[in-house]
């Protein structure tokens, strides 16, 4: 039996559809469903095995991004998130759905503090969207093959991660909760363009301890069948596309 994803929208989301197809892609049973419908009944979640959180602009991001989606699942759901979790599902959030997860606290998770880190302003000052290349990391994330080169789109303008202080930034790569840095040329550290936003240490993307939850800014699902690619012309692409393999991994660790 299929895997259920349970796939968030709000006001202002408008990368539902294409992450519910990519999820389908993957193998997945998906369906899409009003923050509304969860917040008067946060017992929807327990059909699921997978939580996520597309792209957009929930609510306008007019307070800053993510924060009053992030507000409303953690007054109304917050205590079925965390049995959700205790149940060994996952959770995913893509960009603006990276900056909920992070608003709620559930990324980078227990054990590193309470809103250490933000996602702010773009260093570029702008609107950032082009294609980036990504390291994942070796650690217990179940969305990512551990030491592999990923290719993706990003389109953000309030990517930049940003840790309270140099503390926080050293927990947060000793304790393996970066799961995705951007790369430049050959995988080495890099510079704007290679990383769009300026994130500290080229994070593009943080996991929690147990690996359950994946928040990053790139969009995997935008780069699951090849001729998403805007070299898909004149390169041979090898394997399945890099935003496929992130679904397919993450089905996999559910035994789907």
């Amino acid at each position: 039996m299929p895997a259920r994803v349970l796939i968030l929208r709000a006001a202002g989301t408008n990368c539902d559809a294409e992450t519910a197809y990519a999820w389908q892609l993957a193998g997945a049973k998906a369906e899409t469903i009003h923050v509304k419908r969860l917040m008067h009944d946060p017992a929807l979640l327990r059909a699921f095995d997978v939580l996520t959180i597309p792209g957009g602009f929930s609510y306008g991001d007019d307070i800053s991004a993510g924060t009053i989606l992030a507000n409303q699942l953690m007054q109304s759901a917050g205590d079925e998130l965390l049995r959700f979790l205790e149940g060994g599902k996952l959770i995913l959030g893509i960009c603006n759905g990276f900056q909920v997860l992070v608003k709620t606290g559930l990324l980078p998770g227990p054990g590193v503090g309470s809103r250490v880190v933000t996602l702010s302003d773009n260093r570029s000052g702008s609107f950032e969207s082009r294609w980036v290349r990504l390291r994942s990391g070796i650690t217990a994330c179940r969305f990512l093959p551990p030491g592999v080169m990923l290719e993706l789109p990003v389109a953000h303008a309030q990517g930049r991660l940003l840790c309270r202080d140099d503390k926080v930034l050293q927990s947060l790569i000793h304790n393996h909760h970066v799961c995705l840095t951007y790369a430049g040329t050959g995988g080495q550290p890099c510079r704007y363009p290679d990383n769009p936003n300026g994130s500290d240490a080229d994070i593009a993307g943080l996991t929690d301890t147990t690996g359950q939850i994946l928040g990053l800014m790139p969009h995997p699902e935008r780069f699951v069948t090849t001729f998403q690619h805007p070299l898909w012309t004149r390169r041979r692409v090898e394997g399945e596309p890099d935003g496929l393999t992130i679904f397919k991994t993450a089905l996999a660790s559910l035994g789907g």
